[in-house]
């Protein structure tokens, strides 16, 4: 098959291949035991009827792209397998999110699976490049003809030093536009920015494009979700004489790749980031089922002074949330001080019921946003209403992490994040 590329979020223009059988292979014992996603196993274990894919993470590895792919995949209905390729579950990613694998790549040598796919970053490239037990299955993946692809470095560092770039067209800045290339079984893209786009053409490969389009809508993708990506009301400044400090509390229920998308993109544009979490361990299991290590927990980080606090939706995250004392005091400590809060997806609820949105426009989660009384919109992803923001969440957020980006250090910082995440930036 020729390779081509389409545009952002067109996925009529991907060629929808016959799906593959169910494997008959039975998974990694350490993935039985951590996954929630499964049953009990009985003493004949059964095979697995759901597509199989593995997700290799190693230190430095993007975390947007590796928890998006897991993220979307999984929404989609597919098994998936973030595996360690270090020697620990436990990976400190390239702007310092602590992700927690389900298995050790050694684990995953046997295995058959439907999708093989690298996220980038670096030195994550070179981690997942130079360990033999997945070089192995990403070989014996193209050999065989199952779908295999990667994201950023890693189509470079890691499929080109193996040699499965071989009559294959691999992206690059300077001679690829496109954000995603399919060339037989091979699927590449460019970088963070493009990981939805990325994770759904393999979502439309696996599972054909009704699929894809469907769940591309529930993920809020710009074209689905609303009208304008930004609004903004009473315009107040935000730029600060010292380098922001930023909470983000997480939980367990937490949208994981909310959580993830804020963290990575807010410390590329050199912001100083602390994930606290509000239970009683730091590890947190997001809504897919991905694990999260915090920084710190909520008790220790009610000392600081923030200036801003950022809640991330997820229906359990924020239950949890409504139930932490110290996260409702610094909350209101922060709207009493006249700094910066917001809340994305279905959190701007607990801002609601805290009385934290009066007199604001706001906006969240389509889901979310009837639970809301007073000025709402729909219309918009991200709704700035003088020092609260708001937005509907999932795909939106990178808009929303953006205009913090732009309200804290002007548009020309906010564009050269989006231009290092390869990500069309629409600020003014």
């Amino acid at each position: 098959m020729a390779a081509m590329g389409f545009s952002p979020f067109d996925y009529a223009s991907l060629s929808v291949r016959a799906q593959r059988p169910a494997v008959n292979s039975k998974r990694p014992a350490a993935a039985r035991a951590s996954s929630s996603l499964n049953t009990a196993p009985t003493s004949a274990p059964l095979p697995s009827l759901k597509k199989k894919v593995l997700v290799p993470i190693g230190m430095g590895t993007e975390e947007m792209e590796a928890v998006i792919l897991v993220d979307v995949l999984r929404r989609a209905g597919a098994e998936v397998f973030m595996a360690s390729v270090e020697t620990e579950l436990m990976v400190e990613a390239s702007s310092g999110t602590n992700l927690v694998a389900d298995v050790c790549i050694d684990e995953c040598a046997d295995e058959v699976f439907d999708l093989v796919a690298l996220p980038g970053g670096m030195p994550g490239s070179v981690r997942l490049r130079d360990c033999e037990v997945l070089r192995r299955i990403t070989v014996r993946q193209a050999e065989e003809k199952r779908l295999y692809g990667a994201i950023c470095a890693a189509p470079a560092v890691a499929l080109m030093h193996w040699g499965l770039h071989k009559r294959k067209q691999l992206p690059t800045f300077r001679a690829v536009k496109s954000n995603i290339l399919v060339s037989g079984e091979l699927t590449t893209s460019r970088g963070p920015g493009t990981s939805f786009e990325f994770a759904l053409s393999f979502v439309e490969q696996l599972f054909g494009h009704d699929v894809a389009v469907g769940l591309g809508g529930r993920l809020l993708l710009p074209t689905h979700c609303c009208q304008e990506r930004k609004k903004e009301f009473n315009n107040v400044d935000w730029s600060l004489e010292h380098t922001p400090n930023v909470l983000i509390p997480i939980a367990n229920g937490s949208e994981e790749m909310e959580v993830v998308m804020l963290v990575d993109i807010l410390r590329r544009a050199k912001v100083n980031v602390t994930v606290a979490s509000v239970e009683k361990s730091k590890r947190i299991i997001g809504s897919q089922n991905i694990k999260l290590m915090a920084d710190l927990s909520i008790t220790d980080s009610s000392k600081p002074i923030y200036d801003l606090i950022i809640l991330p939706g997820g229906t359990a995250g924020v239950e949890r949330f409504q139930k932490s004392r110290i996260l409702k005091k610094l909350l209101q400590e922060q709207m009493k001080a006249g700094r910066i809060y917001g809340g994305i997806c279905s959190s701007p609820i607990i801002l609601h019921n805290q009385g934290l949105l009066k007199d604001k426009l706001a906006t969240a989660h389509p889901a979310a946003i009837a639970k809301l009384t007073g000025n709402v919109t729909e219309n918009s992803g991200v709704v700035i209403d003088g020092k609260v923001i708001t937005g509907k969440g999932l795909c939106t957020v990178i808009d929303f992490s953006l205009a913090i980006i732009s309200k804290l250090f002007g548009n020309g910082r906010a564009r050269s994040v989006a231009e290092g995440i390869v990500f069309k930036y629409s600020g003014s």
